[in-house]
């Protein structure tokens, strides 16, 4: 790795920054191709009194979001949270479904594993037609698209497949991963899952256009969004895993956009923009959509995130004008009735056309939360945590006892926020406290965050550091609303949880560059945020380059390290840094945290993060502008090796790498592979991958573990 190094070559043209037409298209309504949504003059920067932010570590009391399979205990420097309630093997949840002995173990950090050095040799970048992983690991495929979920699904026929059937297997296009484990000893486990997007090019064998699809192809696409709950087990003792496919699998699930009926909760339920002709109180959604990442509970639900919902809904241009600009700020057309690349979801639900439901489109962008061991329960959207393009929002449990959520608006120029709540986390194993824990995403107080420089004067959007050395700063957290109290000027506190993106441009938080994951550390209490990139960064008319976005044409993204004062995660005010500016590491604009940039792996386009047991970062990418197939890279954060930034795995062609997820106990690392061969021109007849299985791309779910049993990573 000491070699001279050259910038990588870019491999082909890519006419959406770092993606593909293809994903453009199916992902986000080819966003790239209309103004960002945010076209608000407030400032992005407060006149704050400035300082370096302090490289101090934080003790707090407890955080969650961890997993424990088969290990306890805490590691060295961190108090685990309250384990959530456990109840005895037997015992009935509120749904009538069984819980599992040591439910309640996902909140507590893993024992210490290993030196916590990352030892594995890192992969070189590639564009294989494979899942590559170092030389002493192996993988396999946990499950992929049209496998079955049910107990009585049908087997995946690719010229068969109707929305009977879809809803019975495995999703499209999976994105987040949770592990949740179901026994103490971690053999038994749930995998939760979301479907982000489908692409018909590639699911329908001779598809042309939307307005030539059936209406019952479109019926199997709205089957294929969402999310599946399946039980999955350890593979004889090792760091494998497989889907159980015998036996009663009680809590396996598929959540649909077509079928699944969701609660509101919060101040915002029941809001006049809520109301619809079909739910007349505003208070019960069909569906969910665009599932991106999401985060897991200390008491056991999963999170998940709505995100570029915009792209389903037609007829934008005959709401009424008054409404028109709060559906612009979010995405949606309304100069003409059909945007780019419409899916024409409206000939087989005609919720779908805004002429006809001018606020059917407010009833996603929100946070939803599942209960995966009470396969009965209604899932939840939260008002209370706002509505923009969640990316995610991942939890943990402040010294105090609250709640706080960290949630991104992975939108170029949009914002991070973050939630606290009301009621205070209460430990214990009755149920009692679990129906408590259940209530706690539904009141609270939502922030956005507005960043101050150190070293405004010196950034000219070339990436070069400022002369202190550091591209850092200090924060605040701006409050927006606190349960039916707005703090927004000429808004109500139901308008700003509905139109949340429209709140925070008035209170001048800062526009930052596509922040999607959004992810605290146990071991430390530091919070990480992955910015994917913003290629209108300092373009005519746009805002320029600022310490935290220091790049103008921005392609590669970065990785901003946010510290809560006191180390107390509801604190009003923050410091920040960014520890890696991402690109070639030849590149003078990158930056690894001062670590010798003739030892990293190049990286580009960070989309979502995650810890092992010793307290690694890792990073998931989506877009590689580099030219090579994304994949899974991991550095330490603190001590000597902070910034040694190392490629884990690539996917294969096309692919995004998402999840990811590395079990408590270090010995499993879960990916989600999604869109493998979304490259233009391929389709089903034509495919430009045939992963995992020789014949047609399958969206699918791979784990990989180390062949002697030890500690991944380390």
């Amino acid at each position: 790795m000491s070699e001279p190094r050259r910038l990588l070559p870019l491999l082909g043209t890519r006419r959406h920054g770092s993606r593909t037409a293809m994903t453009c298209l199916y992902r986000c309504g080819n966003a790239c191709d209309h103004p960002a949504p945010n076209r608000s003059d407030n400032p992005y920067f407060a006149d704050l009194v400035d300082a370096e932010v302090t490289r101090r570590g934080v003790v707090r009391a407890g955080a969650a979001g961890a997993l424990v399979l088969g290990v306890g205990g805490a590691p060295a420097g961190t108090t685990p949270a309250a384990a959530a309630p456990a109840a005895p093997q037997g015992t009935a949840a509120p749904g009538g479904s069984p819980v599992p002995p040591g439910f309640g173990d996902f909140t507590a950090p893993a024992r210490h594993t290993g030196s916590g050095a990352l030892t594995f040799r890192p992969i070189p970048p590639n564009r294989l037609d494979s899942l590559v992983v170092p030389n002493g690991y192996d993988h396999s495929v946990l499950i992929r698209w049209g496998d079955p979920v049910l107990p009585d699904a049908p087997g995946f026929d690719l010229g068969r497949q109707t929305a009977a059937r879809q809803s019975k297997q495995f999703g499209y296009n999976n994105d987040y991963v949770g592990v949740l484990p179901l026994d103490r000893q971690g053999r038994r486990a749930l995998l939760v899952v979301n479907h982000e997007y489908t692409n018909e090019d590639l699911m329908f064998p001779g598809f042309t256009t939307f307005e030539a699809m059936s209406v019952e192809q479109v019926r199997v696409t709205m089957a294929a969004h969402g999310m599946s709950v399946v039980e999955i087990e350890r593979v004889d003792g090792t760091g494998r895993w497989r889907v159980v496919t015998r036996g009663r699998r009680p809590y396996n699930r598929r959540v649909t956009a077509h079928q699944t009926r969701f609660d509101l909760t919060g101040p915002a339920a029941g809001s006049p923009w809520l109301r619809t002709a079909a739910d007349q109180r505003g208070r019960v959604v069909v569906g969910t959509l665009n599932n991106c990442a999401g985060g897991t509970t200390p008491w056991g639900t999963v999170l998940s995130g709505e995100e570029n919902f915009n792209q389903y809904f037609v007829g934008g241009d005959q709401v009424p004008a008054q409404d028109q600009p709060r559906l612009a700020r979010y995405g949606i057309t309304t100069t003409a009735r059909y945007p780019t690349g419409s899916r024409r979801w409206e000939r087989a639900d005609e919720r779908f056309d805004l002429s006809k439901h001018p606020n059917e489109a407010n009833r996603f962008g929100w946070i939803v939360e599942i209960d995966p061991f009470d396969p009965e329960s209604r899932p939840r959207k939260h008002t209370a945590l706002g509505r923009f393009k969640h990316e995610g929002a991942n939890v943990i449990v402040a010294r105090s006892g609250h709640v706080v959520a960290y949630m991104g608006d992975d939108e170029r120029f949009d914002y991070l926020y973050k939630f606290v709540s009301d009621r205070k986390y209460r430990s214990g194993d009755s149920w009692a406290a679990r129906r408590h824990n259940l209530s706690l995403l539904e009141s609270g107080t939502l922030y956005v965050a507005r960043l101050g420089q150190t070293s405004a004067g010196e950034i000219d959007g070339s990436g070069r550091l400022p002369s202190d050395g550091a591209f850092d700063g200090r924060g605040e957290w701006i409050r927006l609303v606190s349960g039916d109290r707005s703090y927004v000027d000429g808004m109500t506190a139901a308008e700003v949880l509905v139109f949340t993106r429209l709140a925070a441009d008035r209170v001048g938080a800062t526009k930052m560059d596509r922040p999607e994951d959004v992810e605290p550390s146990l071991r430390t209490g530091k919070v990480y945020v992955a910015l994917t990139n913003n290629s209108e960064r300092g373009a005519a008319g746009k805002p320029a380059a600022d310490e935290a976005n220091p790049r103008v044409g921005n392609r590669h993204g970065q990785i901003l390290e946010l510290v809560e004062d006191a180390g107390d995660n509801t604190a009003r005010t923050f410091g920040w840094s960014l520890p890696i500016v991402c690109g070639d590491p030849a590149d003078p604009s990158t930056y690894f945290a001062g670590y010798d940039k003739a030892k990293v792996s190049p990286i580009s386009c960070p989309d979502n993060v995650a810890f092992d047991a010793a307290g690694n970062l890792w990073i998931s990418t989506d877009g590689n502008a580099l030219g090579s197939n994304d994949g899974l890279f991991a550095t330490a954060v603190e001590g000597p090796e902070r910034g040694h930034l190392k490629q884990f795995l690539t996917v294969p062609i096309g692919a995004e790498t998402c999840g990811p997820l590395i079990t408590g106990d270090n010995r499993s690392v879960f990916v989600a592979v999604q869109h493998p061969g979304e490259l233009p021109g391929a389709s089903v007849d034509a495919p430009a991958s045939t992963w995992p299985d020789g014949d047609v791309a399958k969206p699918g779910v791979v784990v990989a573990w180390r062949l002697d049993g030890g500690p991944i990573g380390s």
